[in-house]
């Protein structure tokens, strides 16, 4: 992806120097994954309503980063404030409703939301009630190590995702799947899926805006793509319980994952990305 370092965007929260509890690290994620799987409910989205318990207590203290750490902070937030500028431009031409910014919070370990405590093991997820995405640098090593694949275009892709939902929020689709979702019955898991994937599909749609942009290098698309197919719910069960279980997917396999986010990269339309009606 073409980028330059430079000014830190202004809707960033740096709360990596922020101690919370005991986070159980990175290398946790495939044993929530098997729970995730086991017990077929989403852990690794934090319950949309704050429980109302008391906050564990938080101790700051200065950060700590590399310098390669410190060009993927430049690079993630060159990546929000181009797709915040996408979506302040195109999302009241093509939704009829006005973009406002969300923030970007950067953690290690955990991180106390409005949403609830989260653990990196709760991996990249946006919250609703503070419109706030929620990032574990560490979790891009894994994405590129753990399940292969890696690229600036596929940290890119997962930032787009999250405010994807931020998206889905503005339009009010949001507020209205987890109320459906939330009345529970065997359609809730399939809600889960078709809003997920509709993020995907809007992720599509900045990456067709920073293609017009000429934002992106040679083999980025596929880069989007590996990282989509990636996170499918069935690629990770086989990795985890060496089966598959259609019925538990919270998320959507890898290939509806990447042929959403294609969909909405083709077209750069809002009106393609309805995964509740169709595909």
């Amino acid at each position: 992806m073409r980028w330059i370092p430079g000014n830190r965007s202004n809707n960033i929260e740096d709360r990596r120097g922020m101690s919370i509890g005991r986070g159980v690290g990175i290398g946790g994620t495939l044993i929530a994954l098997v729970l995730s799987l086991i017990f077929g409910t989403d852990i690794f989205t934090p319950t949309t309503e704050n429980s109302g318990e008391v906050a564990p207590s938080a101790n700051s203290a200065p950060v700590s980063s590399s310098p390669r750490e410190e060009k993927l902070v430049d690079f993630v937030s060159f990546v929000l404030d181009s797709a915040q500028s996408t979506w302040s431009r195109i999302l009241p031409q093509q939704g009829g409703a006005r973009y406002r910014d969300a923030k970007l919070v950067l953690f290690r370990d955990a991180v106390e939301s409005a949403c609830g405590y989260a653990e990196t093991v709760t991996g990249p997820f946006y919250c609703p009630n503070d419109e706030k995405v929620y990032v574990d640098l560490g979790f891009f090593d894994e994405l590129s190590r753990r399940f292969g694949a890696p690229g600036d275009f596929a940290e890119a892709y997962v930032l787009a995702h999250e405010l994807g939902h931020h998206v889905q929020k503005l339009l009010g689709i949001e507020g209205q799947v987890r109320s459906a979702m939330e009345r529970g019955g065997a359609r809730a898991n399939k809600l889960s899926v078709a809003l997920e994937l509709q993020a995907d599909c809007f992720a599509g749609v900045f990456g067709h805006e920073a293609r017009q942009e000429n934002l992106l290098d040679p083999g980025d698309v596929e880069e989007g793509l590996r990282a989509a197919a990636a996170v499918g719910d069935d690629r990770i069960q086989k990795m985890t319980t060496g089966r598959v279980s259609p019925e538990s997917f919270t998320h959507g396999s890898s290939a509806q994952r990447a042929a959403w986010f294609k969909r909405g990269f083709a077209s750069g339309r809002l009106d393609d990305c309805d995964t509740f009606g169709r595909g």
